[in-house]
């Protein structure tokens, strides 16, 4: 079979799966905390006709380089982007952003998993919890929920995580919300639900919660929630470059076709 079908069939695969990442951008373009992911293209192996050669020395003639056929294009890396989505406000006191490169910590007792979707709420026990799964949000101990009694008139969270109610006419102070923070925050796997697990690629180690607004971790706006960071203009523009390649591969498969035909066809 002729090169340029094996080569056209990877990019085909590539340009396929390129789709299938902007097409889960779109569709989380109203996700909360959501990160668009990126796809890179690189090219595979080459097919060496002749080897390239220095110059003899004599002055008789130059070098050659060498003879090399590309095999198509592979898939470089799926990067998922963490850049800071825009603010929106809800006015639901549950509801909190991070302004920052922070990470909630929420746990289901024995694992951690890690959000940057605020959208959280009180339990019947007065535990913070994400109300889709019901996975606790984590103190900046790192080993408690977050709670409030259940017998509380009011409570506030400020800029740094600080939990405060009002009981019995009293103001009490409670716990600080836990926050961690990677090096590395795309070296984080998707889990689904808008949560990430460790990966030591992340961090050296997994990092223990810590207080909002101290190393680095961010501050929080409390009654906001974070929006996806996907750009709709840019992800149609990848849309449409990603259709006309594959278009164009396909095009050199019938292409092919059509030439291997006419070779058939020589008998005649």
């Amino acid at each position: 079979m002729m090169r340029s079908m094996y080569s056209a069939v990877a990019g085909l695969r590539v340009h396929q799966l390129r789709m299938d990442v902007i097409a889960d951008n779109i569709a989380n373009v109203n996700t909360p905390g959501f990160k668009r992911s990126r796809v890179t293209f690189q090219d595979v192996f080459y097919q060496t006709l002749r080897g390239g050669s220095a110059p003899p020395g004599d002055g008789a003639r130059g070098g050659t380089n060498p003879r090399q056929v590309g095999l198509g294009a592979g898939i470089g890396s799926i990067d998922v982007i963490h850049t800071q989505g825009a603010a929106g406000s809800t006015g639901q006191p549950t509801d909190l952003m991070i302004q920052g490169e922070g990470f909630f910590v929420l746990t289901d007792g024995t694992n951690k998993y890690y959000t940057r979707a605020g959208a959280f709420a009180f339990d019947a026990e007065g535990n913070l919890v994400v109300p889709g799964s019901g996975l606790y949000v984590v103190d900046a101990g790192g080993t408690s929920p977050i709670t409030v009694p259940t017998d509380a008139s009011s409570f506030s969270i400020d800029t740094y995580g600080n939990v405060s109610y009002i009981q019995d006419g009293t103001l009490e102070s409670g716990q600080a919300i836990g926050m961690a923070k990677f090096a590395n925050p795309a070296g984080l796997v998707k889990v689904g639900e808008n949560l990430y697990v460790y990966n030591p690629n992340a961090n050296q180690t997994e990092p223990d919660p810590g207080a909002p607004g101290s190393e680095g971790r961010g501050t929080i706006i409390p009654s906001a929630l974070e929006m996806s960071n996907v750009e709709l203009a840019q992800e149609f523009s990848d849309m449409i470059l990603t259709q006309r390649g594959f278009q164009a591969n396909a095009r050199v498969i019938s292409t092919s076709d059509e030439m291997l035909q006419e070779l058939a066809n020589l008998k005649r």
